[in-house]
């Protein structure tokens, strides 16, 4: 029988209950109806502690409830009502969080978009939605569609020196919280679109619910945890496992406006931060700052990653320099409203090649090329079901017909659950390299790659050959060292198979290429790369 990894956990009492629908799910019996419902509560019980830190000014729960009645009595007068979309074109901020819960009081919808979007993509979004107002960044007025692009919209606020978001408080307050239902949307985040249009994955409040509870439980999450917001708020990771996190257990958001590793360093030392979650790279970057040692960081209890895997070298030296930190791999999506798996504490040393166990109330199925499910320990795709999945995408029924089944959302990971329950991802479905009829998972490969000392980035992508269809081609972001291509080779042939061990090697002297959500892009790195001889 498989493992129960949550039974000596904080988990809830678990139903089933039929949701949106067609789908059996199963929940928490008891949870929060909303996401204001969160902000009331953490209100309520704790209106004096810290719910947000930015640049040396606080604002505490009593605070920031005070700030989202008048932004939202602002909004309104400016023409949001509920179910009406509002654009978040805003880098980290704590306008970002004003205008979040202001739109959660009017029963409006949330669409937080990166600001790395440009003015192309940004009007897509807003025309795909239908959004009645744009709050935006000053500095990013350029990039805003003019107004007869954009019919739905009716205004625009400027978050900035400059600019009028200081206006919406003039209107007075929005005490009482306009009524919503469980699966109403509250959020929509737009997917990444590596290929084709990106299309805008509709959050409800039954998912952030669940998917909250589920950080809370599995990372033990309490009153006292301060987490720090490295990654971009409008991303489902800072939106959702951090933001809607901690204001479910009434923690503090310790927002940055991006990740410098020394000025993390500082930050999370001195604000005594418990919980962060970052990609890997980040990690490697904040161990090659040469003051590490300097910052007391003891009371950093969880430390969760996910994106990719982090080194067992990696694992190895943050065990060593900060002995009370628990490493917690997680993975999740947009359409999964984050938590899919989260590892188990105390597991990660052990299972480093895992993502986890799934949640509790979630589940996964792997599954052949005909939807047929495959036994425990084959590789398959992984189809994802639970309380956290999206409705569907907005105004896009045929891209939600393709991709979801009874309610289990199509992930396009090609992975395995062990006996025990471990989830493994192998590859995406369209990265898996096929070389002379050798298949090769990339990720393993950049595994390995990334474990060579030095190395932050690491992709594999296959490069055309007329004789083998694919060779192993690399690309290596390792800014702290020279790194020799020979010697990184010699490093993975003593790891890999001879057949998966990259055959060229070629080191970028920048970050590796990421859309706007801050997944991979390797079209880019594919374009214009020579065929193999």
């Amino acid at each position: 029988m498989e493992r129960n990894h949550w039974h000596d956990y904080p988990v809830a009492a678990m139903r089933r209950e039929a949701r949106f629908g067609d789908r059996l799910v199963r929940t928490f019996a008891a949870r929060p109806p909303s996401v204001h419902a969160m902000l009331e509560a953490a209100v309520a019980a704790h209106g004096a502690r810290d719910a947000l830190v930015f640049e040396g000014a606080r604002w505490s729960y009593r605070a920031l409830d005070a700030e989202a009645g008048r932004v939202a009595a602002g909004l309104a007068a400016r023409g949001v009502r509920q179910g009406d979309r509002v654009v978040l074109y805003l880098s980290n901020c704590p306008e970002f969080l004003f205008a979040l819960y202001a739109l959660q009081r009017l029963g409006a919808i949330a669409v937080p978009v990166s600001v790395r979007e440009q003015r192309p993509g940004l009007e897509y979004i807003v025309n795909q939605c239908g959004a009645r107002l744009i709050v935006h960044d000053q500095a990013l007025a350029e990039r805003v569609p003019a107004a007869g692009a954009c019919p739905s919209v009716v205004g625009r606020v400027a978050v900035g020196d400059a600019g009028d978001f200081a206006l919406l408080r003039s209107h007075g307050s929005i005490d009482a919280a306009a009524a919503v239902a469980e699966e109403d949307t509250a959020l929509i985040l737009y997917t990444s679109g590596t290929t084709g249009r990106p299309k805008g994955a509709m959050l409800t409040h039954f998912n952030i619910t669940h998917s909250v509870m589920h950080f809370e439980a599995c990372m033990r999450l309490t009153p006292a945890d301060r987490s720090v917001l490295v990654v971009p708020a409008s991303h489902v990771t800072g939106v959702l496992a951090i933001i809607a996190t901690m204001l479910r257990v009434a923690g503090a958001v310790v927002m940055m406006r991006e990740f410098k590793a020394a000025d993390f360093l500082a930050a999370a030392a001195r604000e005594r931060i418990t919980h962060a979650i970052m990609v890997p790279a980040m990690y490697n970057l904040m161990l090659l700052q040469p003051d590490f040692a300097a910052h007391d960081l003891s009371a950093w209890r969880v430390g969760g990653y996910g994106g990719a895997p982090m080194p067992v070298a990696t694992i190895d030296a943050l065990a060593a320099r900060l002995p009370n930190l628990i490493l917690t791999n997680a993975y999740g999506a947009t359409e999964t409203t984050s938590p899919v798996t989260i590892m188990p504490q105390g597991d990660t040393r052990d299972h480093a090649d895992s993502i986890g166990a799934v949640v509790p109330c979630g589940e996964v199925l792997v599954v052949d090329d005909n939807g047929v499910e495959v036994p425990r320990g084959e590789t398959g795709e992984l189809w994802i079901g639970g309380p956290m999945i999206v409705k569907g995408y907005w105004d896009n029924p045929e891209a939600t017909a393709r991709e979801f089944t009874a309610g289990y959302w199509h992930s396009g990971d090609l992975g395995s659950i062990d006996a025990d329950g471990y989830v493994r991802i192998f590859d995406r479905k369209k990265d898996m390299l096929n070389r002379g009829g050798y298949k090769i998972y990339s990720v393993e490969v950049e595994n390995a790659l990334m474990g060579y000392p030095g190395v932050v980035e690491a992709a594999v992508i296959g490069r055309p050959c007329p004789v083998l269809g694919e060779r192993v081609h690399a690309v290596v972001h390792a800014p702290g060292r020279p790194v020799d291509a020979q010697a990184l080779r010699a490093f993975c042939a003593e790891r890999l198979a001879d057949y998966k061990v990259p055959e060229t090697v070629a080191f970028s002297a920048t970050p590796l290429p990421r859309n706007a959500n801050g997944k991979l892009m390797k079209r880019l790195l594919r374009d214009g790369l020579p065929a193999a001889s």
